[in-house]
């Protein structure tokens, strides 16, 4: 576990510090620094905090953060946003600017929330610090390294073992008379957004996955991401067939569809396009396409999820209505108008449709476009359903690192790690909306998972932070070139090191049940303890149970502290008085400290 530095070193020179250096001092005197971090600037600032109006005080920024205490003393403010979670750093006002705090900084963030600062208008003032701020919130723009690969922290366990795909597969029952493992990809050769080890039909030939991806956008071929244990049934994930204007047709890509539906002997194989159908027609236009009549023994069912920019646009509209405040007189109304909780719905109806053919015994076959977004939206929900293990904490860990890490979501696009064009049209929040489903599922299975909402904000926090290699670069192979197993730590390092904080206190394991959520508007919530939790006004209500079970899990510890404490006390009378017993004492009537205590339980 990585041990804080403290932020505040003092002079070497040991200089007499005034009374307002020493408030300086005091006020950032309790934060603790990560190993690596370093202290960039600090200086008075004033923040407009949307809750408290102009809130005095200073700002620190090291490269990793921004941290701001308030030197009100009746109001106390403090800020703690890593640099990566900004977005977006500009100029407020100029130097002729009239007006109270017209004349500072403007600072957009990707996690739900703006920061406002204003500056002393006299002697350019705001240069230094924009110009610092602006350079370590976007190091890639300005030649850095992003802070993941400066961090020094250690950890005793290293998240980087947490998935091993052979291992995974093995866990599924893989490889067995119908399919079998491929390295093909190990260098990267076939498809540059795959991983290396792949499940393909065992009466596939290397030559024929070589046809197919030929005739799959970015030679994403289809490859197995699940099969049921005991009905043989697959998810297959993949691209869209390059179909074209034209209507192309390839007789290997037909074949080889033939082949994952006769591993299991399904009637008909079930194509789900993730796509609105319109939206599959006019990708035609681009050479993309969808699969046709010509794949016999085939059903295709489009899902209607929309595309990365009509997400990116509804979260957007998201944050404008519950971001700095929340009208209550037009709420219902101002969230449907956002369509969020509707694309909510959406991808977890077809999660549960995928899930529903697997369970029945017909394999599927996923995609999208390119099969790296809504696809892996689709099959790692449908494989939370279906399979228990995904459900545990590692579990978890895995799935993520399996459907959306190791199969090239492009992290690096979509958020833009590092990069200072916050305009860029790549840019969605995919990811995000795969959490929230997850935690819709969550709402309404609460015994069904083993770890809480804490894991889940924990993801979405570090999704943004650059303080792990996790979540960084497009595809595997991009993070082989960066070493970023090498030179950076996992995020799963730090879940795994304080695994009891991310505990569900209702977890009861069942392996063979499959969750159908229930994906209606009426049944759907809005994550307010991500979405609305920097308003100080949204208390969050904690259930009366999980604060009972705390405080009984407290009391616990308590008890047990007390036990070893009187277990000690009792073990050194006890040698004390072995050292004075005589000889022949019997050995059968002195019992040791534990089997004196064995009785002791405490009962939560």
């Amino acid at each position: 576990m990585a041990s804080p530095v403290s932020v505040y070193n003092s002079n070497a020179l040991h200089i007499p510090s005034t009374p307002r250096e020493s408030l300086k001092m005091e006020l950032l005197a309790d934060v603790s620094l990560l190993p690596g971090e370093d202290r960039i600037i600090d200086k008075d600032i004033i923040y407009i905090c949307p809750f408290n109006g102009a809130v005095k005080g200073k700002v620190l920024i090291t490269n990793y953060r921004l941290y701001f205490k308030s030197s009100d003393t009746d109001v106390t403010v403090t800020l703690d946003v890593p640099l990566g979670a900004i977005s977006r750093v500009e100029k407020m006002g100029g130097a002729s600017s009239r007006g109270e705090n017209s004349y500072g900084l403007d600072i957009t963030c990707k996690d739900m929330r703006n920061l406002r600062f204003a500056l002393k208008q006299e002697g350019h003032s705001r240069r230094d610090i924009f110009e610092l701020l602006f350079r370590h919130a976007f190091p890639l723009s300005h030649g850095l390294s992003l802070f993941a690969y400066v961090t020094q922290e250690k950890y005793s366990e290293s998240g980087w073992n947490i998935y091993k795909p052979i291992e995974e597969f093995r866990r599924q029952g893989l490889p067995n008379s119908k399919w079998r493992i491929t390295f093909i990809n190990k260098n990267y050769d076939l498809c540059d957004t795959y991983p290396t080890v792949l499940a393909v039909p065992f009466k596939s030939k290397e030559e024929d996955l070589r046809r197919v991806a030929a005739f799959r956008s970015r030679a994403r071929i289809p490859v197995l991401s699940w099969i049921h244990r005991e009905n043989q049934a697959v998810i297959v994930r993949c691209s869209q067939p390059l179909v074209g204007m034209s209507g192309k047709r390839n007789k290997d890509d037909e074949r080889y569809l033939d082949l994952i539906r006769e591993a299991n002997d399904t009637t008909k194989l079930t194509i789900f396009d993730a796509r609105p159908n319109v939206n599959a027609v006019a990708n035609k236009a681009t050479g993309g396409g969808y699969e046709g009549d010509e794949y016999q023994n085939a059903e295709l069912i489009f899902l209607d999820i929309q595309n990365i920019h009509v997400m990116r646009e509804s979260l957007k509209k998201l944050k404008d209505i519950v971001y700095p405040n929340v009208e209550e007189s037009h709420w219902l109304s101002s969230l449907e108008s956002t369509h969020w909780l509707e694309h909510i719905k959406l991808v977890l109806s077809g999660a549960i449709q995928v899930a529903d053919k697997v369970s029945s015994g017909n394999s599927v076959v996923v995609h999208c476009s390119d099969g790296w977004d809504r696809t892996a939206q689709l099959t790692s929900l449908a494989m939370l359903m279906l399979d228990s293990h995904y459900r545990t904490l590692r579990g978890f860990q895995v799935l993520i690192e399996k459907e959306w890490i190791s199969f090239g979501h492009k992290f690096a696009s979509r958020i833009g790690h590092g990069d200072k064009n916050h305009a860029d049209q790549d840019r969605s929040p995919i990811f995000v909306q795969f959490i929230d489903c997850v935690w819709q599922m969550t709402k309404q299975f609460p015994t069904a998972f083993e770890f809480n909402e804490h894991l889940l904000l924990t993801i979405l926090d570090h999704l943004y932070s650059c303080r792990f290699g996790t979540f960084l670069y497009n595809c595997e192979s991009a993070r082989d070139q960066h070493e970023v197993r090498l030179k950076t730590v996992s995020l799963w390092s730090l879940v795994n090191s304080k695994m009891d904080i991310y505990l569900n206190p209702f977890y009861t394991p069942e392996s063979g049940r499959v969750l159908y959520p229930v994906a209606s508007m009426r049944h759907l919530e809005l994550w307010v303890t991500y979405y609305i939790r920097w308003n100080p006004r949204i208390r969050q209500q904690q259930s009366p149970v999980e604060q009972r079970y705390k405080e009984l899990l407290a009391l616990r510890d308590e008890y047990l502290k007390k036990l070893e404490q009187l277990q000690l006390s009792d073990s050194s009378t006890s040698s004390r008085l072995a050292n004075s017993s005589t000889p022949n004492t019997s050995s059968s009537t002195t019992s040791t400290p534990s089997q004196q205590y064995t009785h002791l339980n405490t009962p939560f």
